[in-house]
């Protein structure tokens, strides 16, 4: 598997290890660019139901996932269970052998280290935060600026307090002096 793979699908889709280790070809609508979570691996390699109700869900992708996806179609091994990424056996890889063979190295080698020349980031958890951001960060500032209703729908959340709790601090504040006093501006120039 191409870490570049991973990464990209990761960090544009804001899956859950879980919901990426089981992730099958019929789930990925790449005409629709979409992905539609409705299982998930678990730590014991068993196919199950997403870990909430919440967690089935249909995630947008772009044209950079949809077309990193098909060229890896071309070549991803046959599986039974027909995964998007099986791993060298055609099977559902552990959570760990893909942290240790293909992100731990990647992150070294684009020197992302703690003082210690290790991986600062130990899993893929980190990516989906990046994901979460990206969705809520204002546009000026390259993110999305979604709706916590819309973050909570695509992080397959249960609610948005839980959302709101996780990443409340990063939704443009209200009261933020120089958008009031540009806002105000603007207002008084209207005839």
């Amino acid at each position: 598997m191409c870490p570049r793979l991973l990464l990209v699908t990761v960090i544009f889709s804001g899956l859950r290890s879980s919901e990426l280790r089981g992730l099958s070809w019929e789930d990925v609508d790449l005409d629709k660019g979409e992905l539609h979570v409705r299982r998930r691996a678990d730590r014991y390699k068993k196919i199950g139901r997403p870990k909430s109700e919440a967690g089935d869900r249909t995630i947008p992708i772009g044209p950079v996932v949809v077309n990193t996806l098909r060229e890896h179609r071309l070549s991803c091994p046959k599986s039974e269970l027909d995964l998007v990424f099986p791993n060298t056996a055609a099977r559902i890889w552990d959570h760990a052998d893909i942290v240790t063979r293909f992100l731990h190295p990647t992150v070294v080698r684009a020197g992302v280290v703690d003082a210690n020349g290790n991986a600062k980031y130990t899993g893929l958890h980190p990516y989906r935060h990046f994901y979460a951001s990206w969705l809520i960060n204002r546009k000026a500032d390259g993110g999305l600026e979604l709706p916590i209703k819309t973050v909570q729908q695509r992080l397959g959340h249960s609610s948005m307090v839980m959302t709101s709790d996780t990443y409340g601090h990063l939704f443009p504040r209200t009261d933020d002096g120089r958008e009031m006093a540009d806002a105000g501006r603007r207002l008084m120039a209207v005839k």
